[in-house]
């Protein structure tokens, strides 16, 4: 069933399915109404001649130049070519699609002032399959992402370059293969294809969504190296979370004892310690940190995504003109830079649980490296060195990008989001992410592998889709197909998914 853009319940689980799992969408004949009642307004203001910032008058510093009836023609035409100026390899499809249905959310509130032709012309790119091939870097953050969006709204005029059908193509070929007419841009359809922080916010959608997932790994991995080192779980009893009252924190108790349910570790036959180090008893206050941050990240990307987030802005209600800053991309980039830091410090987490798994003198008897040829051999000690160099690059990234404005257009852009920045930064954060917590789960096998006891319903089936890929390390052998298969299995989310078919929902 097709994904309804009606301005008020785009998600971001609706999102994925769009820009990821190519859903169809359907923009409601109320919001067609919607639009074409505020571009008749727009219009009657435009014979008028009143003043409209990006109608009638230049951008940014030139917003004081009054244009001609001519210009205000052409003006849109030129407005996306100088716009279309970003640099480097193209973004990811999804990421794109995902743009494109956020700008036609926008567009159905009816406050942009386009004409329907523009916002159909969209829904008809993602229904068919023409994608523009936009670069991934020249976004500030503010107006909104104009550099990409630009080269989206090249499409509109039959320009620009399209996938289709897995080729890249002239725009102009892209559009007539796939039978959509090319509308054109008239006043103020250049500036309302782009004036928006839509493509920061489908970045993000998109990277909430992995990240929920990985948590939830997270939580995994932490209770197969719990019952590796035979760990004491009062620490994990939801009952002394609820006292607190963090509801992250509760959640991932509840997530890590359901994997252990079934253990030995819980009827009292391994010896443990009264207390174990932070890295294990702290996990369920770190980890759902993390969760409440996605939370409060979520209700912001969600909100920018059916919020009217362009400028200037129309109110048909009452013959009203606004212009402002809605296109300012820093809600959506202040919380997705703590969500940032929130993945790299559960990294951070993983990594010293890896380590006690490694340590002789922590390990509660498990051999050196979880190697049986200790000296001869070193067995997992360079898996640690891989995870440490993957956070050190996590750490770097996880500078907020938020503070790191860069005044431009002559100072009438004096403060502008960044927030491109914070999603690109972000991606490569979730990357190293799925290496470091692949080589724990890696870590954590061979562990248990050493263990004569039962562990966790979880735990146990986490453990067989792990052999699946990657087989015990009797002796030493080269590595690094090992963690990529690691990494690229997280990134799956096969474990997940198995894990939770076993024990039931870890949310």
């Amino acid at each position: 069933m097709a994904v309804k853009l009606d301005g008020q319940n785009l998600t971001i689980e609706k999102l994925v399915a769009i820009a990821r799992h190519n859903e169809k969408v359907e923009l409601p004949g109320e919001n067609i109404e919607k639009i074409k009642t505020c571009r008749a307004m727009l219009e009657k203001k435009i014979e008028a001649h009143e003043i409209m910032y990006g109608v009638n008058t230049g951008i940014g510093e030139f917003s004081e130049v009054v244009l001609t009836d001519e210009q205000t023609r052409q003006f849109q035409r030129y407005l996306i070519y100088n716009h279309a100026a970003g640099i480097g390899d193209p973004a990811p499809i999804e990421h794109i699609r995902g743009a494109m249905a956020g700008r036609i959310n926008v567009h159905a509130q009816g406050k942009s002032g386009c004409r329907p032709e523009i916002t159909m012309t969209l829904v008809d790119m993602l229904n068919k399959g023409v994608t523009p091939v936009v670069c991934a870097k020249g976004s500030v953050g503010a107006s909104g992402d104009l550099a990409p969006m630009s080269q989206i709204a090249l499409l509109l005029m039959g320009e620009g370059e399209a996938y289709y059908q897995g080729v890249r193509l002239p725009g102009n070929d892209a559009m007539e293969r796939a039978g959509i007419p090319v509308p054109g841009l008239m006043a103020r359809d250049g500036l309302a294809a782009i004036n928006g922080s839509n493509l920061i916010t489908a970045i993000s959608a998109l990277q909430l969504y992995d990240i929920n997932r990985w948590l939830k790994q997270a939580e995994i991995a932490c209770a197969m190296t719990l019952e590796a080192l035979y760990a004491n779980m009062k620490p994990y009893d939801v009952r002394l979370h609820q006292a607190r009252g963090f509801p992250g924190a509760v959640r991932s108790a509840k997530a890590i004892m359901k994997c252990i349910e079934g253990s030995d570790l819980l009827s009292g036959k391994q010896k443990k310690r009264v207390q174990d180090a932070y890295s294990m008893r702290s996990s369920p206050q770190v980890i759902g940190a993390a969760h409440d941050a996605v939370v409060h990240a979520r209700k912001q990307v969600e909100i920018e995504l059916n919020g009217v987030g362009d400028n200037p802005v129309f109110f048909p209600e009452y013959e009203l003109t606004l212009t402002g800053a809605n296109f300012q991309g820093t809600p959506v980039c202040l919380p997705m830079d703590m969500v940032g830091a929130a993945v790299t410090m559960i990294s951070v987490l993983s990594e010293r649980r890896l380590n006690r798994l490694n340590n002789p003198a922590l390990n509660v008897g498990l051999p050196a490296f979880l190697t049986k040829g200790a000296g001869m051999m070193s067995g997992l000690m360079l898996s640690q060195y891989t995870a440490c160099t993957l956070i050190t690059e996590q750490r770097m990234l996880s500078q907020p990008a938020s503070i790191m404005s860069i005044p431009a257009a002559a100072d009438q852009e004096d403060f502008v989001s960044m927030g491109m920045n914070t999603a690109l930064k972000n991606c490569q954060i979730l990357d190293n992410a799925d290496g470091v917590l692949g080589i724990e789960f890696m870590a954590a096998a061979q562990a248990l592998d050493f263990r004569d006891f039962t562990p966790g319903k979880g735990v146990q089936t986490a453990r067989k889709v792990i052999r699946k890929y990657v087989e015990h390390l009797y002796e030493d052998r080269p590595l690094y197909p090992d963690h990529t298969r690691m990494k690229d299995l997280v990134h799956s989310c096969e474990i997940l998914e198995a894990v939770e078919k076993t024990v039931g929902s870890l949310e």
